[in-house]
């Protein structure tokens, strides 16, 4: 009876390993991908700094490393394999813009743990996670410019013109986006850099006479210098 216990065992361990994989190795492999992406999942809300923030794409964060350990893990095991697998990847197309760039930074560290993990380099994947978790963290905390991009957008009569462009030329890299005049006066949008204490350029414009309205508009766009 003990026999074909044991046989019955052993043919279920053998039909689900292949190779050196195992059903413990492919657990293991899975649980570490889970909690680092996790780990990237929780810095990356840490220091998100845009405008709407995605809990959807800090899922997919996560189910990325998981997917990524889970593809690597038969490479390593079967060379002929290796070589279909990249032949049906590279047919893979991914249309999704991605709008923030450093959301493509969290992309590749999502992805480079699940390689390493799913090559069995367990101790390497976490020495990275952390320190690269630890350096977005750090460099969050930095701001690499003291002025910010903003949009100035002012509505004022003809013969005002000349007083707001005198403004204008007191004020450091101002780029003109654009200009419209019509009967009902002439609409300006300026792109600026403001400190973010600096709000009272709005009435220094509205002192000026035969400026309708001005308004000040958070930009998220870069001004080259």
């Amino acid at each position: 009876m003990n026999n074909v216990i044991n046989s019955l065992f052993s043919g279920l361990q053998s039909s689900f390993s292949f190779g050196d994989i195992g059903v413990m190795r492919i657990l293991i492999t899975l649980a570490f991908s889970f909690l680092i992406g996790m780990y990237i999942f929780f810095i990356y809300r840490k220091t998100f700094s845009g405008v709407m923030y995605s809990r959807n794409f800090g899922v997919s964060l996560v189910m990325l490393c998981v997917v990524t350990s889970f593809v690597i893990l038969p490479i390593t095991s079967n060379l002929t394999l290796s070589l279909g697998m990249v032949g049906a990847l590279s047919i893979v197309r991914f249309r999704t813009a991605v709008k923030d760039p450093i959301d493509t930074a969290y992309m590749f560290w999502a992805i480079a743990a699940g390689i390493t993990l799913g090559a069995k380099f367990f101790l390497p994947a976490l020495l990275a996670s952390l320190i690269i978790g630890l350096l977005m963290i750090v460099l969050s905390t930095f701001k690499f410019r003291s002025n910010a991009p903003y949009l100035l957008v002012l509505r004022f009569e003809e013969e005002a013109s000349s007083a707001v462009n005198g403004m204008l030329r007191r004020i450091s890299h101002v780029n003109i986006k654009s200009k419209t005049a019509g009967p009902n006066g002439v609409e300006m949008t300026v792109e600026l850099r403001l400190r973010e204490n600096d709000m009272q350029l709005v009435d220094r414009f509205m002192d000026i006479p035969g400026v309708i309205d001005a308004s000040v508009i958070s930009y998220g766009g870069d001004i080259v210098a």
